[in-house]
């Protein structure tokens, strides 16, 4: 048998991989900045988009680089946009997601009360990249968020876990593989297709009465495979996938939610569907 190390390896090269792609050396350091043109607790919702906007960023990500797209996007259309960091590990700056999903939905949680209050809105719309776009629905349903919450949008989320395109099915061959995931980073151990956290958050159903949900996925996810698992059943899902709104579109997982203006305008209609306009290639001018 192979060192676990070796099948060990690759998963960490590509979860690493993944971390340089979404952190360039030119942004790093803003996590610890304030960001521009949102996050701003002075914004009051308009009549047009009465609901502020919580951005929730994905595995390795933060409150600023996740979102250094999607924000201002949302920002200049005129909603109130809101991003926090969850899942932080001691001693780990800039890479968070990687806690305890459960914890991190409570910090979910008590952002949204904060949001809420300082717009003086009822309700919160709910964008989120990866883990972040599924995560939330721990809050949903079983935090009490679906008072609080109108739509939760996930792009490229991990709905019902990944296989890292198979790797993840190596691990029960490698004894305490799993278990060292699950020590050092609870987050990754937990996205793992078949862990017990998600058997519970999808075990009667994946959606709760009362929220819209929408699921963009990209047909070339190299991260959360395979693709069609990200996608929802229940009642008030749409499930979209890039390339039937634009079949050149190569977006891949971290592309999809940090620079396709395509999806944008795709999470745009999803925030204001009374307003949509339909999506395609063109929609990367809009």
């Amino acid at each position: 048998m192979l060192p676990w190390r070796r099948v060990l390896g690759p998963l960490i090269a590509l979860l690493l991989t993944a971390a340089v792609a979404l952190l360039p050396a030119t942004t790093a350091h803003a996590a610890g900045a304030p960001s521009s043109g949102w996050n701003d607790y002075s914004c009051k919702p308009s009549a047009a988009h009465p609901r502020p906007v919580v951005l929730v960023h994905g595995t390795f990500g933060n409150s600023v680089d996740n979102w250094l797209g999607l924000a201002p996007y949302l920002t200049h259309r005129d909603y109130c946009v809101f991003s926090l960091d969850y899942g932080q590990l001691a001693g780990v700056p800039l890479f968070h997601g990687l806690g305890p999903i459960d914890k991190s939905a409570q910090q979910l949680d008590a952002f949204v009360d904060k949001v809420l209050a300082a717009t003086g809105a009822a309700k919160a719309d709910l964008v989120g990249h990866s883990q972040g776009g599924m995560m939330p629905r721990h809050y949903l349903k079983f935090l009490g968020g679906a008072a609080e919450v109108n739509a939760l949008v996930g792009i490229a989320p991990s709905n019902h876990g990944t296989t890292l395109a198979g790797l993840t099915n190596l691990l029960p061959y490698f004894p305490g593989v799993g278990h060292l995931l699950n020590e050092a980073t609870p987050a990754l151990a937990q996205q793992v297709a078949g862990s017990d956290f998600l058997d519970r958050l999808n075990a009667g159903g994946d959606t709760v009465p009362g929220v819209r949900y929408t699921v963009i996925a990209t047909r070339y996810d190299q991260v959360v495979t395979p693709y069609r698992s990200q996608y929802l059943n229940g009642p008030n899902v749409r499930n979209v996938l890039l390339q039937d709104l634009c079949p050149v579109d190569l977006s891949e997982h971290l592309t999809i939610a940090l620079t396709d203006r395509i999806v944008f305008h795709e999470v745009a209609n999803a925030l204001d569907p009374s307003r949509a306009r339909p999506t395609s290639c063109a929609s990367v001018f809009s």
